[in-house]
């Protein structure tokens, strides 16, 4: 799988809410990568999702994964979703109601294979649920056994459309290291749509971001979206809520994603450039805590 390089360049009509739009995206994604596809709702992440895993066809182009040929449109040449070898989690997990835990993650097999089912159960803590049905899970239950069951029948793509945005900002936490662990487990490469930031700095080695369906800027987190020019560590990321003026200078209330709130203390020069609502970033810098404003 070292050389299983994916391969993009499509393009696709697609109507949005704000009206028609050209999806055209060509980029290379590297094997054993998590990626996170990030933007607006309605830039063309999710439809790239399911370009990559065969459910939407591209008006033209090519996919190709390593040697292997997926898509291309002078060839008309188009493999189905199952020799693609992926998995792909939707936003609702969609699991089976009638099917138990266990008998969710069965379907997921080509052959059955009890041993490895067993692991998996283990591995996400649903040992003790696997005779229940999806109606007595919780959401992060569920979410555990969409995660088994993509991984079931070892995939060499994993796709997550937005897997934690049904939880809670808590849960959401939480959760993202199963995530991890997901991606860990499978050795695959992982393509993951998120709004989420937060999301994005904890889970991903790369970022495309995708705006009015063209990737505007892709690489790591940090050299994505933030200021090379500033030094520190990492603190939050999230909104500007509140900014008060006292005289010689401003305090500046962040809520994160979590719902965590956080005041920095900031002189007039520092904000010029900030306003309610502005998505930014808090480090520490020799003890002080520092704002920059995150890049549109």
């Amino acid at each position: 799988m070292e050389n299983d390089v994916i391969y993009i360049d499509v393009k696709k009509k697609m109507f949005t809410a704000n009206g028609e739009m050209n999806l055209a995206i060509q980029t290379e994604i590297q094997s054993g990568e998590l990626v996170a596809l990030f933007g607006l709702s309605g830039a063309g992440k999710t439809t790239l999702l399911r370009m990559l895993a065969g459910l939407v066809t591209p008006d033209s182009g090519i996919i190709k994964f390593g040697s292997m040929v997926w898509f291309d449109s002078e060839k008309q040449f188009n493999i189905t979703p199952q020799e693609r070898n992926i998995s792909l989690m939707f936003q609702d997990y969609a699991l089976f109601p009638n099917m138990t835990v266990e008998q969710n993650i069965q379907y997921a097999q080509p052959e059955h294979d009890p041993k490895r089912i067993s692991e998996l159960l283990s591995i996400f803590g649903l040992s003790e649920f696997r005779k229940k049905k999806p109606n007595g899970l919780s959401g992060g239950q569920k979410q555990r056994v969409a995660l088994a069951r993509a991984l079931a029948h070892k995939p060499q793509l994993l796709l997550l459309d937005e897997p934690l945005s049904a939880l809670d900002a808590e849960m959401r936490a939480m959760l993202q290291n199963e995530i991890l662990q997901a991606h860990q487990l499978s050795g695959a490469t992982t393509i993951m749509v998120s709004h989420d930031l937060n999301e994005v700095f904890r889970l991903a080695t790369q970022v495309l971001v995708i705006e009015h369906g063209v990737i505007q800027r892709s690489g790591t987190p940090e050299n994505v979206f933030l200021d090379n020019n500033i030094s520190g560590k990492v603190q939050i990321t999230g909104q500007i809520a509140r900014i008060e003026n006292h005289e010689t200078i401003n305090v500046v209330t962040v809520i994160s994603g979590n719902n965590q709130i956080t005041k920095v203390i900031a002189f007039n020069n520092d904000i010029e450039n900030l306003n309610l609502g502005d998505h930014v970033i808090v480090f520490t810098k020799a003890f002080n805590p520092i704002i920059t404003k995150l890049n549109p």
